[in-house]
């Protein structure tokens, strides 16, 4: 839980280095309260608009953790704009967010990974 807040303390911020650990548990954190909104909104019956509520209001730090991300694989942010080519896209952005930090520092900062241990 605490790499989530982490992620929303740092809401738009789209410059420095985000590790594995960090963009992964934001992501499963968010497929997981998602699904616990879909079953909310199945017994209410409110067509969506929770979800939709809350698409809205975590794709800003979504996207910006996205691009540190990317950035500690030394890529730009502007690679995250390959998802919108179908199929391969997402198959490209995958492989980058699994790879391994690049070591040391890169021109997006030091290591995150080496900073905390």
């Amino acid at each position: 839980m605490n790499w989530y807040l982490e992620v929303l303390k740092k809401y738009a911020v789209f410059n420095g280095r985000a590790r594995r650990k960090e963009y992964w548990m934001f992501f499963l954190f968010n497929i997981i309260i998602a699904i616990v909104l879909g079953v909310v909104e199945g017994i209410l019956g409110s067509h969506g608009i929770i979800g939709m509520l809350y698409s809205l209001a975590f794709i800003i730090p979504g996207i910006a953790v996205s691009v540190r991300r990317l950035h500690d694989t030394e890529r730009s942010g502007w690679w995250l704009l390959i998802g919108f080519v179908p199929i391969i896209g997402a198959i490209v952005l995958l492989v980058f967010m699994v790879q391994d930090s690049q070591s040391g520092q890169n021109q997006y900062g030091t290591n995150p990974k080496e900073a905390t241990t």
